[in-house]
């Protein structure tokens, strides 16, 4: 069951009865199109997410904690102007469309009394998060901002009028109508009976629509059939279901044409939400959050392998520097029979038994300026040779360096990526916004993943640079266990035993294989050793370590459970 109407009207149903009468205690940002509002009601806190990302907009309680950016967003900080202590007077639905409306009682700066509504529009890419001033139904500020550039029926801007979206011509079902009678009585199939409800009715998904004309081609009496499954959406028994084409699905009940044991039951349809979407937003925050920051990687990753390409031309430029030598010593030889303003001289070549060799001349230049002008073609190639490869050591290593963040964002949760973020600020590829504040808030390192062998034996994996670091050198007791892919980029991974067995040693190094770049292939060479063999050279990047003594496995990449 897709977030329809029918949908909304559970969950505004359900939130209306948890939250009314609550106070706003915290407005918090974490995501650019998410909202989360700490709202204190009957003696709890509880986080209600307010989500207008174009994949997953939605509305509900969440019991999944965010980490929030450093510096707040302009959004929020005008969110917890207007709201921090008001009170939630109700949440009510308009019509029976995705559209959600929590009206607030508070105060204004002369301490007056005002109503503000918070619009939740739950439209896909269209959706939106706005709160309006009752009175005067001016805009005090969205989550999106859209000019008339983008929608010329709607301008959603601090200060302009709030216009609701425009109303289809479609009949609310809640209200008295005998619609689904006159189209039963045509004798329709399920699924022409179902496109004909969801063409007449507001806020009927897909799958709804399927749902109803099942239970109304199955009954006797009509408008009993409507009327309860109408009233179902208000006493929901949420569940999550794999349906007949095995895709993962959500509803606010049992369909009727699934079976009990192909899904899973919920308490409230946020825990449900919360359970369904846990692994899918995740990714699309991470997604989000790292566009930027792939931007960055992508263009430096390109510069240096531009880098390197020239770099290596060079190298081959330099491997031909005899033939500048032999043609100076040949000239410096023979210099007796060049004269002034000659273009070229063949003469034999000592080096390949004396075969006559064409060399070329500068005409402005004297004969012996002109042998001159071969040795120092040679000492310039000769002498780039050390430099050059020192810089293409330089660029190969930035490119690993590079390469490897650039796989860690592929398993990266929001809070990894910001720090991976907060490390190629520190590294200088990724400029830092200036604060007003002399005061700079210290970012703390999050912990590393948590894992567990079969036999119950701990194992740690950073999942970015900074973690690694934090991993190798400060968690880790020197007799640990260390373990990396060989020669491919991949995250440290300590086993928390000095002597695992076999079967420990082997289920980490496939945890290993997965947190690399290398956890699509079938073999995967992993060293290990014990964690004291570390060594981080000084002004080393971030994640990089030497060691000697390793041994090695060669494993498929597996996912442990937490």
């Amino acid at each position: 069951m897709a977030f329809d109407g029918f949908f909304t009207h559970a969950v505004v149903h359900e939130l209306d009865q948890t939250l009314a009468t609550g106070r706003v205690a915290k407005v918090n940002q974490p995501y650019p199109a998410e909202l989360i509002m700490t709202i204190r009601a009957h003696r709890h806190n509880y986080s209600l997410l307010l989500s207008a990302n174009p994949t997953y907009p939605r509305m509900q309680i969440t019991q999944i904690a965010y980490q929030n950016p450093a510096v707040p967003s302009n959004f929020a900080m005008t969110m917890r102007k207007y709201l921090e202590g008001a009170i939630l007077e109700s949440i009510e639905q308009v019509d029976n469309d995705r559209i959600i409306k929590m009206n607030f009682k508070t105060r204004d700066e002369l301490g007056d009394q005002q109503r503000l509504v918070l619009v939740i529009e739950i439209m896909a890419r269209h959706s939106n998060v706005s709160l309006v001033n009752e009175k005067n139904h001016k805009i005090i500020d969205t989550i999106k901002h859209v000019g008339s550039d983008q929608n010329r029926v709607r301008l959603l801007l601090p200060g302009a009028t709030f216009v609701m979206p425009p109303k289809q011509d479609k009949v609310n079902p809640y209200l008295p109508n005998q619609i689904y009678t006159d189209l039963v009585r045509k004798d329709l199939d399920e699924n022409e009976l179902a496109k004909q409800l969801q063409a007449r009715y507001q806020g009927l998904g897909r799958q709804s629509a399927q749902e109803l004309a099942r239970e109304l081609q199955a009954s006797s009496d009509l408008p009993t059939t409507y009327h309860t499954f109408l009233k179902q959406f208000e006493n929901p028994d949420p569940v999550i279901y794999d349906d007949n084409n095995g895709k993962r699905q959500f509803a606010a009940f049992l369909p009727s044409n699934i079976k009990e044991e192909q899904l899973t039951h919920y308490d409230t349809l946020s825990v449900m939400l919360d359970a369904f979407y846990a692994q899918k937003a995740e990714r699309d925050r991470s997604k989000e959050l790292a566009g930027q920051v792939l931007k960055v990687l992508h263009n430096e990753l390109k510069k240096d392998r531009r880098k390197v390409k020239k770099l290596k031309q060079q190298l081959e430029d330099a491997a031909k520097a005899d033939y500048y030598r032999i043609r100076g010593e040949i000239l410096t030889t023979y210099l007796g029979k060049l004269t002034a303003g000659m273009t070229e001289i063949t003469l034999p070549n000592f080096y390949d038994d004396n075969k006559p060799l064409k060399i070329k001349l500068d005409p402005e230049l004297s004969p012996s300026r002109n042998a001159q002008k071969y040795f120092t073609k040679y000492d310039k190639l000769k002498t780039s040779v050390d430099y050059v490869k020192e810089q293409l050591k330089l660029a190969n290593d930035e490119i690993n360096y590079l390469a490897n963040i650039e796989s860690q964002i592929d398993l990266a949760s929001p809070a990894d990526i910001q720090e991976i973020r907060l490390e190629l600020q520190q590294q200088g590829y990724i400029k830092q916004k200036r604060q007003k504040s002399k005061k700079r808030r210290k970012v703390r390192v999050s912990k590393p993943e948590e894992f567990h062998t079969s036999n119950g034996t701990t194992v740690l994996v950073g999942k970015n640079n900074l973690q690694n670091d934090r991993l190798s050198f400060k968690i880790a007791n020197k007799n640990d266990i260390w373990l990396h892919v060989k020669d491919i980029p991949g995250s440290h991974v300590i086993i928390r035993d000095s002597d695992p067995d076999e079967q420990t040693l082997l289920e980490a190094a496939q945890l290993a294989a997965y947190f690399s770049k290398g956890r699509n292939s079938d073999n995967v060479p992993v060293d290990y050793l014990p964690a004291k063999r570390l060594h981080k050279p000084n002004g080393a990047k971030p994640g990089f370590v030497t060691f000697t003594g390793q041994k090695t496995l060669y494993v498929t990449p597996h996912k442990l459970k937490n």
